[in-house]
């Protein structure tokens, strides 16, 4: 009755006087714990008030003076769908750079953009989607099919490549400061989650207990334990029966109680109406709810949480149990200093004036460089020279600006958002540069284009070849053909997903065309999954591979084709031959998927990439023998012996050598990226934690496993050459 009495006092009082009020009670007291502050805040809440903060829209609370807040926001490569923003190349491009700092940077400079326009927004009184603190990013699935339409945003198939750039940015979006968050990273799907993207409302991820260790399970351990992200985001699909966001197996059996996560988890968006409306293993939008909650789903991104008030009403929650998922909720808007003064945060002070800033955009073509792979360069065709005298661009994503951002994407400035198109032309001011489309994307059931303008485009294409001194060709993939669940009318595509591996037949037949007229042809691919290019590989003399490459893309394409860029990128993922190589999508099962289980034969294997320089590697060192439970160092020797500087990216791979043991074939267990003059010589040196030589045994528990290891550091994986990368040396250690 006296909250009641209270609640009506309030209802007479002016506004300012209330929000005066609220300034002054415990939960806005920074010096008390942020514990004792949400206790306090939850403590003041009816029923109705904590279910409303809840959901993605949390309401305001005018009493308490707490404005509204909507937790959905993005930042895959860049802040997404918010306005300007600096677009960095997608994750599976970031990813093929090897380069864990340079995604560090990247995370720092999107959380820089972010702060400055959560900022701007509060300036305006602005609260909308987009406006909030807490992103969701980044997608660590593991990239295990190369038919999956989302496996651009991930960092591709291995876990330990996944693993740390998925450390390195979250710790640059969250930042260092030891009292507050920069923001709220959101590590996703959690947690078997890959596709097939029409079904994922409703489809049964399974797998048996070693490849959820083994696989699927690394990459969100690290970011949890190592990144300290402070919120997960869980899966619409089911796991093992159970869906993602009421699974209590996945939510607190091993992300609470086994890895030790203190944050919040949030749906994916309509995931626990799926519950009841698709996975058909609720009765109501209520006991969905409510399983969600118990289970340890905090957030619901969509509206089903609405229906906890009358959830908790007829017995199916507890309010006690809602305030479990309230205080972590809260928990996180404390930390992030919504409730405090800007001056206590020093990340409230960024300025709006480094959004896409030309320090940013130095970054963005850096990342952008530095993600692309050279795949084949036949008698040293590339680079090509400077004095070209007549140049064909062709292709239909030779000009088209919007591929290049990729998905989950923001808008870069007009002015440095350079096509490859544009980027030839920068390149070469004095050349003739002859541009056509050439034909359509792909081969859509639904025409998009007149026959006679796509026979007039294909045309104007073998013109422009016949009167160049070479060719440069832009195909592959957008993201109008491959994305996040979505209708695409076309030969080899299926609600995102894809069907086929190979180029879209419009593009394959324009090539060979184009082929036979004899001139020099370069292939760019534009791409955010592995393609099957075996004829490609077969005939044409120069192949690179640029996936999305962001706002930059065009320039690093430029700087790559011509030698003001040595590439050294390499692959995240398998380059297969065709897709009847691979087994059933549906089944997450990781027999034959992936190099690390994979026993055919590949087109391009995980971890190649050239260069337009040669390496040599020597002097590998470390221990014969080594005690279990300890650490071993290895370094070696490389030597850039070109006449070109460039970067080489070393790989470290680890082959456990015991027959009777279930393993990966080999293990990607470190990497580095260094730059050498032609000529140099620099000493590379990992250390191998004794989680990094742990086997998943026949109990299902992670143990170290005595016997024999190889280990291998090259530019490839072993037993595989890079024609630049030189050789791969190995040794075997004893595990005692």
């Amino acid at each position: 009755m006296k909250s009641v009495k209270y609640l009506l006092s309030l209802l007479l009082l002016p506004a300012a006087v209330v929000v005066s009020l609220a300034q002054t009670l415990p939960f806005r007291d920074s010096r008390l714990s942020y514990e004792k502050r949400a206790d306090d805040l939850i403590g003041r809440l009816t029923l109705e008030e904590k279910v409303s903060q809840m959901i993605d829209k949390a309401a305001a609370i005018p009493r308490l003076g707490i404005p509204e807040y909507n937790w959905w926001n993005e930042c895959l490569h860049g802040v997404g769908r918010a306005g300007l923003a600096t677009v960095f190349p997608m994750p599976i491009g970031s990813a093929a750079s090897f380069d864990g700092p340079l995604v560090s940077k990247i995370g720092i400079v999107t959380s820089d953009e972010a702060r400055a326009k959560y900022h701007e927004a509060l300036r305006h009184n602005e609260h909308g989607r987009y406006q909030g603190l807490t992103f969701w990013s980044p997608n660590i699935n593991i990239f295990r099919d190369p038919r999956w339409g989302r496996g651009m945003e991930t960092y591709g198939e291995d876990p330990f490549l996944t693993a740390t750039m998925g450390v390195n940015f979250v710790k640059g979006l969250q930042g260092d400061d030891p009292h507050y968050l920069k923001l709220v990273a959101t590590p996703k799907h959690y947690m078997v989650h890959s596709g097939p993207e029409p079904e994922r409302h409703q489809f049964n991820a399974t797998t048996d207990r070693y490849d959820f260790l083994d696989t699927y399970l690394p990459a969100f351990k690290a970011t949890v334990q190592k990144g300290k992200a402070f919120s997960i985001m869980s899966a619409y699909n089911a796991y093992n029966g159970t869906p993602a966001p009421a699974n209590a197996f996945l939510l607190d059996k091993v992300l609470r109680k086994e890895l030790g996560f203190n944050g919040y988890v949030v749906s994916d968006c309509d995931a626990v109406y799926d519950i009841y409306a698709y996975h058909k293993l609720a009765p109501s939008k209520e006991a969905a709810s409510a399983q969600s909650v118990i289970a340890g789903t905090d957030l619901d991104c969509g509206p089903t949480y609405l229906t906890l008030v009358a959830a908790a009403k007829s017995g199916l929650i507890t309010e006690a149990q809602i305030n479990t998922s309230l205080k972590r909720l809260f928990m996180a808007r404390l930390k992030l200093g919504m409730f405090d003064d800007d001056k206590l945060v020093k990340y409230a002070s960024i300025p709006y004036s480094v959004v896409n800033s030309t320090k940013h955009q130095t970054l963005a073509l850096e990342a952008a460089r530095k993600s692309i792979v050279l795949l084949k360069n036949e008698n040293h065709i590339l680079p090509l020279s400077k004095s070209i005298k007549t140049l064909a661009v062709i292709g239909p994503n030779a000009d088209a600006e919007k591929v290049q951002w990729g998905n989950y994407n923001g808008t870069p400035d007009k002015t440095v958002n350079i096509t490859p198109l544009q980027g030839l032309r920068n390149k070469l001011p004095d050349a003739k540069i002859i541009y056509s489309q050439g034909c359509e994307l792909a081969d859509f059931t639904k025409a998009v284009t007149d026959s006679s303008i796509i026979r007039q485009n294909y045309n104007t294409a073998l013109a422009a070849a016949d009167k160049a001194d070479a060719v440069v060709v832009f195909l592959g993939l957008t993201p109008t053909l491959e994305g996040e669940e979505m209708k695409v009318q076309a030969k080899g595509f299926a609600g995102g997903d894809r069907t086929s591996l190979d180029l879209p037949k419009p593009q394959e037949d324009l090539l060979k065309t184009i082929y036979k007229t004899g001139k020099p042809v370069v292939l760019v691919l534009l791409n955010g999954s592995a393609l099957s290019i075996n004829w490609e590989k077969e005939n044409l003399p120069a192949i690179v591979e640029s996936w999305y490459g962001g706002q930059s893309a065009g320039t690093a394409i430029a700087d790559v084709l011509f030698g003001d860029y040595n590439p050294a990128g390499r692959l995240p993922v398998t380059f297969y031959k065709s897709v009847s190589d691979l087994p059933d999508f549906h089944d997450y099962a990781m027999g034959n998927r992936t190099y690390r289980y994979f026993k055919g034969d590949v087109l391009y294997p995980f971890g190649y990439g050239l260069s337009y320089t040669t390496f040599k590697y020597s002097g590998l060192t470390m221990p014969v023998t080594a005690v279990k439970g300890k650490a071993i160092s290895v370094s070696v020797k490389i030597t850039n012996t070109g006449k070109m500087d460039g970067d080489e990216v070393a790989e470290l791979y680890v082959k456990h050598l015991n027959p009777s043991i279930r393993k990966p074939i080999v293990a990607l267990q470190g990497f580095k990226r260094i730059f050498l003059k032609a000529g140099e010589t620099k000493m590379v040196s990992f250390t191998l934690t004794p989680d990094q030589l742990m086997l998943v045994d026949k109990t299902d528990k992670w143990s170290q496993p005595s016997g024999q290891i190889q280990l291998s550091v090259g530019g490839s994986q072993p037993g595989e050459r890079n024609v630049t990368s030189g050789n791969v040396v190995s040794k075997v250690i004893t595990i005692r």
